[in-house]
């Protein structure tokens, strides 16, 4: 029996059918993947925006309270210098004046200026002012009046805002003068100007009194948001800002939707602004949406391969010329270079997408170690304001150990940054025999000052035998500082805060840190980077996680739990060194 005769025309027809079919289902696939791909990535990485956005806007309500806390002690050590209230009581102030710039070098104040009692300039680091009458100033009538030192905000005639301090000087009950000591923050808007956000920073009337855009300053935060020109700062912040973003803006400058953030400075009820940019959130987005479209042109591609193949077949049945034969093979030939083309496309994307990878973990790394070198420069602080007393007492030889304590944190600070070249690679090449008990002596020297500072009774437990591990001892110095430091800020507001320290051996070495303070109610968080239960300002959430870190780099473990009474416990817990162990390795 004769098997039927099937038409080529329409088996060909039926495949070019099928092959627009799955053509559009394809394409409407591809639509639907890429727009939800757009708007769950915009969300996402618009929300880490904002959180980056908000830590750097936490450093620079820091760096403010900083340079005005720095310069806050000065008027009143001045106020106090026997050489300055000589020279005020005998009106001789010929060296006065080559004091005041000595002193400005060591203090890095802007300017400095002595005035008498009728608010003549008699002394200052700018020569130029020797003379000037001050009478009506701010900060001398306000020093006049007040008890203690004041700060005040004085508008020149070109413009511009000076801050100052200054601080009645008396002796024998007679007023002298008065010493006004200049703030410089205008280093803070230059270093402002050369980010990508917009900054801001207003007094407790709403008036701006720092900005990286100078036509704001002087104004309200709506006279400034409505300001029709920015040829600088600004004019990058709202660069590629367009309303893609599927949320509604916070904020508009120049008709443009920027992300508005708002910090309260802990000063005189001060407030920082800053306006980001979402240049970086579509330039990440557009590289992911980049490779799913190649990834479905590379499909499509494809597809249409294998269909024109079968096409070619089918009409091969009836067709034998060589013409087409020699077309067919051109055809093939152009699809497989646009195939490599596409390839290479993909390739340098990936290659793209790596690196913003590693500069994103390298921007978590530089936090971490920002965070760790916070503890050894508040000591340093702490040694050089008392060292600074301990000279203008004339008792040079007890500053001598503040000395000697700020140089070795200053080499503490050196090995932590030395961690940064190892961050490519883990190992223990610097692991060494280290004494639990020395490391311990030596994170409490570091937070002595806060302890006495903050009245914090410490009572530690530690053996008589060495209690030795095998570890890299700044490291662990760095985890008991940081211990040390949280359960200091959890006994913060305690009626009489006590932070209790245990060593001890057994089969592991175990080093305990108590608390009495409220204790911990998430420990599913604790140790997460950036998470905090302090405010804004006091923390960014790293100390446990670089901690937890560190502790299993060494073989350990740190655990958390809370007392059965009041109070948080931290227990870290570490391979003990023997010489059964060093035969071991």
């Amino acid at each position: 029996m004769a098997e039927p005769r099937v038409d080529p025309s329409s088996a060909l027809s039926r495949a070019n059918m099928v092959a627009r079919s799955v053509a559009v289902v394809l394409a409407l696939v591809a639509v639907a993947v890429v727009w939800v791909t757009n708007i769950w990535l915009t969300d996402r990485f618009t929300e880490t925006t904002r959180n980056r956005a908000e830590l750097r806007l936490s450093l620079y309500s820091n760096a403010i309270v900083s340079e005005l806390q720095r310069n806050s002690v000065v008027p009143l050590l001045l106020s106090r210098d026997p050489v300055i209230i000589s020279a005020l009581s005998n009106d001789d102030h010929l060296a006065t004046s080559q004091r005041l710039i000595s002193l400005r070098e060591e203090i890095g104040a802007a300017s400095m200026q002595l005035l008498n009692e009728s608010g003549r300039t008699v002394a200052a680091t700018d020569r130029t002012k020797l003379g000037t009458q001050h009478r009506n100033a701010p900060y001398f009538v306000e020093a006049l009046r007040a008890n203690g030192t004041v700060f005040t905000i004085t508008e020149t005639e070109s413009g511009r805002l000076d801050f100052a301090f200054s601080r009645l000087i008396e002796f024998d009950q007679r007023v002298l003068g008065v010493m006004v000591v200049e703030v410089d923050l205008r280093k803070l808007e230059t270093r402002w100007s050369g980010g990508s956000d917009a900054i801001m920073v207003t007094d407790s009337a709403g008036k701006v009194i720092l900005a990286t855009e100078p036509r704001w300053r002087s104004r309200t935060l709506t006279e400034a948001l409505d300001a029709q020109s920015a040829p600088t700062a600004i004019s990058r912040a709202i660069q590629a800002t367009g309303e893609w973003t599927g949320r509604a803006p916070e904020t508009y400058l120049l008709g443009e939707a920027v992300l508005e953030l708002e910090m309260l400075v802990p000063f005189r009820g001060w407030r920082l602004y800053s306006f980001v940019t979402y240049s970086s959130v579509r330039e990440r987005v557009n590289a992911v949406l980049a490779l799913e479209i190649m990834t479905f042109a590379i499909l499509i591609a494809l597809g249409f391969y294998l269909l024109s193949r079968r096409a070619v077949s089918t009409s091969a049945i009836f067709q034998r010329e060589s013409a087409e034969l020699r077309l067919l093979n051109e055809r093939l030939q152009q699809e497989i270079a646009e195939r490599e083309r596409v390839e290479k496309t993909l390739e340098q994307a990936e290659q793209t997408l790596a690196q913003s990878q590693k500069l994103a973990a390298l921007g978590e790394m530089s936090a971490a170690v920002s965070h760790e070198l916070n503890q050894p420069l508040a000591a340093m602080k702490t040694y050089l304001a008392g060292a600074r007393l301990l000279l203008q007492r004339k008792r040079p030889d007890e500053s001598l150990s503040s000395f000697a304590r700020i140089d070795d944190l200053i080499d503490r600070m050196g090995k932590i940054t030395r961690q940064l070249k190892s961050f490519a690679r883990k190992g223990e090449d610097a692991f060494q025999i280290v004494d639990l008990r020395e490391a311990l002596s030596a994170a409490l020297a570091i937070m002595e000052p806060q302890i006495k500072q903050e009245f914090v009774k410490i009572e530690r437990n530690m053996p008589k035998q060495p209690v030795l591990v095998m570890g890299d001892r700044i490291r662990l110095e760095q985890v008991i500082v940081n211990l040390l430091r949280n359960a200091m800020d959890a006994t913060a507001g305690t009626p009489n805060p006590v932070v209790e320290i245990d060593l001890t051996t057994g089969e592991t070495a175990r080093l305990s840190v108590r608390d009495n303070g409220p204790g911990i109610t998430d420990f599913e968080q604790i140790f997460e980077p950036f998470y905090t239960t302090k405010r804004p300002g006091d923390g960014v959430g790293l100390g446990l996680a670089i901690s937890s870190g560190i502790v299993s780099d060494h073989g350990g473990r740190l655990m958390a739990r809370n007392r059965t009474s009041r109070g948080a416990v931290f227990e870290m817990r570490l391979p003990l060194w023997t010489a059964d162990s060093q035969a071991a390795e």
